[in-house]
């Protein structure tokens, strides 16, 4: 479904497991802070919405949006988490850049979720506007941290089904 026809930020609260014993790590990328700032706050509002205290949450920063594989790797190598949750945005430009740092995100967040005994979170807003980006970060579409946060909460709960 497209963003247009759906607010990322619509979810069932009532719905979702509780998150008492849960732990998250959410890995940030430093470029374009409007936008990845925005992301944060929608999973950290989402999480404590749903119980989840700031001793449940860690929080760690890389420079850009191709950093967040290996900072992914960390958290889920060395933080004691359950899932991660990789925040960050890429904006089209003139040159094949987007494309290239697009893919190697891709590949490597999924890469880490068939190899990594945690599951890693999507949560890179690849748009072609900055504009398209702080809609989705916060603004008239919602917020793509709070479905980021949910999706963790999800996760979590279906790892701990088996």
């Amino acid at each position: 479904m497209s963003t247009a026809n759906h607010n990322l930020s619509d979810y069932e609260s009532d719905k979702l497991p509780s998150v008492s014993d849960m732990r998250f790590g959410v890995v940030v990328s430093e470029w374009n802070p409007d936008v990845t700032e925005g992301l944060l706050s929608g999973v950290l509002q989402t999480l404590q919405k749903q119980g989840a205290n700031p001793d449940q949450i860690v929080v760690q920063y890389v420079p850009g949006s191709f950093e967040l594989v290996y900072g992914a790797k960390c958290l889920a190598d060395h933080a004691h988490v359950d899932a991660v949750i990789a925040l960050g945005s890429v904006v089209r430009g003139d040159t094949p850049h987007f494309d290239y740092v697009c893919q190697g995100v891709t590949q490597g967040i999924s890469f880490l979720n068939a190899s990594q005994p945690v599951p890693v979170i999507f949560g890179l807003l690849t748009t072609d506007t900055m504009e398209q980006a702080t809609d989705r970060a916060g603004g008239r579409y919602g917020n793509k941290g709070d479905e980021a946060a949910v999706t963790a909460i999800k996760m979590i709960a279906l790892k701990r089904s088996f």
